[in-house]
């Protein structure tokens, strides 16, 4: 077992802990500290912590992995999530930012959903929150996995005990400091993963070059390898890797950053931040993929999975204190994420099914304690999940990406742009998007034997269709209350002023 390694895994937890301890004393007074910071956000924070609770181990196994097999055309992916990032932050944040404060301090989606359209029915509450708190479990615990393998994998510990020690940090820091703490970890887990998607790439190109053994491995690269277009590749298959940049839209452990911006204004200066954090990690990760294929032929170490490229370079390349740091910085990138879906099943289940159902008149404070409750229930389901690594969680969470994308990112954008939007416009937009992403997975169709995921990434026909039938009965109803647009119109007023 490497202890220095883990040493280093030590500190970062007690920081984590250090962390939650201090927003529990500084932010957890009312509901709105708890689940939304007060909105009194630092963009720099709200920037890092969308960044990091975004992109998960995605960023330091899953692309680099996926170059390291592929190429630089498994960047097509990351191309289409950064287009995508950047017009999250340029059309969404800022009219979510006014418009949830507008509509009665609006502090989840669901609440904003039911308040946007005077939802007396609760319809578009209950549905939304179902599906954020069904997924996120499902995501939490894969995060869990991820987690306990990361330690079976690097320290030769049980999976089981692995899983206790992701699981219980980040329980720890979320449940009691609230939306500042993961806010505050996220910005902490960020600046980690930057400088090691940084390090890892620069000191492995230097040490092949000192050994000698760059041109060398650059021979030793499959024909191309360094192209964009590979051979195979379709326009639908391009379309589908560009298209994991709708998803955004309708991420609500993501978009909720935008929500607890301190102000309008602020939210430009994150967009800055965010993209250029994001721009040098995602080129970090594929140079990493590019940097790793060289040294591991060049000195013939063996690969069995991909997707520890960035593990082995940190083991072979650094001293155990340093490959502590960078393996800290695979665990930020999965409790980031984790943190981030906790705290909205949290909310959900708190502002949407507790204070609307079961206690309207209920005070801050309880609030706030059932705040804690929810996490720990959630957080205990997730664990339960993730001690069955047979289970097909992981499965389904890959597919939640498009289903979130699908089911809310139509609705989102419209709400935001559209004062025609109805309630039934809303409600079977967000049916139907998600309907079809299931669908498409799970159909037992097949075209020239090829099932209908593998032609074209389901988050397509899911958004598609989802915004069209929002359209049409919309139009169809015409039932726009006039209080509802008349709100629309001061949100729009405030935009206009913003922008003169």
């Amino acid at each position: 077992m490497n202890y220095e390694a883990l040493i280093s895994l030590a500190i970062y937890f007690i920081l984590m802990l250090a962390i939650g301890l201090y927003a529990y004393r500084k932010s957890t007074s009312d509901v709105s500290e708890y689940m939304l910071g007060g909105r009194q956000l630092h963009p720099a924070v709200g920037a890092l912590s969308a960044g990091a609770s975004d992109m998960s181990g995605w960023m330091l196994m899953g692309l680099p992995g996926a170059v390291f097999v592929s190429g630089i055309s498994a960047a097509w992916i990351a191309v289409g999530l950064t287009i995508g990032a950047y017009l999250n932050y340029l059309l969404v944040a800022p009219r979510l930012r006014v418009y949830t404060e507008m509509a009665d301090d609006a502090i989840t989606i669901p609440d904003f959903f039911e308040k946007r359209f005077h939802d007396k029915t609760r319809a578009l509450r209950v549905l939304s929150s179902v599906v954020i708190v069904i997924f996120f479990t499902l995501y939490t615990s894969a995060g869990i996995v991820a987690g306990g393998k990361l330690f079976e994998a690097s320290f030769g510990l049980d999976y089981r005990i692995g899983l206790f020690l992701t699981a219980g940090v980040v329980v720890a820091y979320t449940l009691f400091g609230g939306f500042l703490a993961v806010s505050l970890t996220d910005f902490v887990q960020g600046c980690i993963m930057f400088v090691a998607l940084v390090l890892v790439p620069i000191v492995t190109y230097f040490v092949l070059r000192d050994e000698g053994a760059w041109a060398t491995a650059a021979a030793s690269v499959p024909s191309g390898y360094f192209g964009w277009w590979p051979e195979g590749m379709t326009v639908l298959g391009l379309i589908s890797l560009l298209a994991w940049g709708l998803g955004y839209f309708g991420q609500p452990h993501i978009i909720v950053r935008f929500m607890a911006i301190r102000s309008l204004k602020d939210i430009a200066t994150a967009r800055y931040i965010g993209m250029s954090w994001m721009i040098v990690t995602v080129i970090g990760a594929v140079l990493t993929g590019i940097v790793g294929y060289a040294y591991t032929y060049a000195n013939g170490v063996p690969v069995d999975d991909p997707e520890t490229i960035f593990i082995i370079l940190s083991q072979v390349l650094f001293h155990p204190l340093v490959a502590g740091f960078l393996l800290a910085a695979i665990l930020a990138a999965i409790m980031s994420t984790i943190s981030s879906q906790l705290l909205v099943s949290s909310s959900s289940l708190t502002e949407d099914f507790y204070r609307t159902f079961l206690r309207k008149e209920a005070s801050q404070g309880e609030l706030v304690a059932v705040g804690r409750v929810s996490v720990l229930i959630v957080s205990l389901v997730a664990i339960a999940l993730a001690f069955d690594r047979s289970s097909n969680i992981l499965s389904l969470v890959g597919n939640a990406w498009a289903g979130f994308g699908a089911a809310f990112g139509p609705i989102i954008l419209l709400s935001l742009y559209w004062r025609g939007l109805t309630r039934d416009g809303a409600l079977s937009g967000m049916i139907v998007g998600a309907g079809t992403v299931l669908f498409w997975l799970y159909a037992p169709i097949e075209i020239d034997g090829k099932s209908l995921s593998s032609i074209i990434y389901e988050i397509v026909p899911g958004f598609l269709l989802g915004g069209a039938t929002a359209i049409l009965v919309s139009i169809i109803g015409r039932n726009v209350k006039p209080h509802v647009v008349h709100r629309f119109n001061e949100m729009e007023k405030v935009m206009n002023q913003d922008a003169g």
